[in-house]
């Protein structure tokens, strides 16, 4: 554990971005709870309903064109009565050395200024390249431009774009609320952005706290303390991608204690 923490310090010294930003002005981080969710899908939905995510269909579905930023992996091991199941949110990990940056020919998904892995949907041109290069399968296709049935189009909301057939997308951290809070501390005159300002729409949804959300470069934030826990680890470590969510492993009753598992 004590180098998988010396190596999350020696991220949050510096980050450096190619072309005019020098340095990142904040580091957004998820720190995901996994002793604390309990695979209920909330986060999921209002995924949906934040970001104006298509409902695809179940015809869809089964050619693999589901359409959520965020998926719950269940895992069940043992067999019946003693039966445990895992449950692990996954979602876009905003990697520091995100391998669909490298691959992407028109640079449609890059870092911008916050530290996030973006999306940028006019210069997309849909070659999947960005999906093929992703080890977490996080990206989606849009393989049509999908409509909503009145009233439903009445629900969609205005802060985010409607995206049309032939581009690629995924999760953004909710970018809309992050400028939100931004713009909100520049209008009441405090630079920066105090910890709580933002809260994607999955964190404030989650009904078992499971989800936190802040800057990572401020070290009284909760994200940052949450980092340091023993219990911190990101998926697919061995592939080098510095992800920016860290999941917290569930703390499992091994019988004279509790271990990490």
């Amino acid at each position: 554990m004590a180098q998988e923490t010396k190596t999350l310090k020696e991220r949050l010294k510096e980050y450096r971005l190619p072309g005019n930003f020098e340095k990142y002005e904040h580091k957004w981080t998820m720190v995901v709870d996994l002793d604390k969710c309990n695979g209920c899908g909330a986060c999921v939905t209002a995924c949906y309903a934040e970001n104006n995510l298509p409902v695809v269909g179940k015809k869809d579905s089964s050619l693999f064109r589901a359409f959520s930023w965020i998926r719950i992996e269940r895992y069940v091991e043992g067999e019946y009565p003693n039966v445990k199941v895992k449950f692990i949110p996954v979602m876009c990990q905003h990697c520091d050395k995100a391998p669909c940056e490298t691959g992407c020919p028109v640079y449609a998904t890059m870092h911008n200024q916050d530290g996030l892995n973006v999306q940028v949907y006019n210069r997309c041109v849909g070659t999947f390249t960005c999906a093929t290069y992703c080890p977490y399968d996080v990206r989606r296709f849009n393989w049509f431009t999908y409509k909503w049935d009145k009233p439903l189009e009445q629900q969609l909301s205005p802060d985010v774009s409607v995206r049309e057939m032939g581009v690629m997308e995924k999760c953004t951290f909710c970018i809309q609320r992050i400028r939100a809070g931004k713009d909100k501390a520049k209008d009441e005159g405090r630079r920066p952005i105090k910890d709580g300002d933002v809260t994607p729409a999955c964190n404030q949804t989650c009904p078992t706290g499971a989800m936190y959300f802040g800057d990572l470069t401020d070290p009284d934030s909760t994200v940052s303390k949450l980092a340091k826990n023993e219990r911190t680890y990101t998926l697919l470590e061995d592939m080098n991608t510095a992800p920016s969510v860290i999941y917290l492993k569930r703390v499992m009753d091994g019988g004279n204690g509790h271990s990490h598992e």
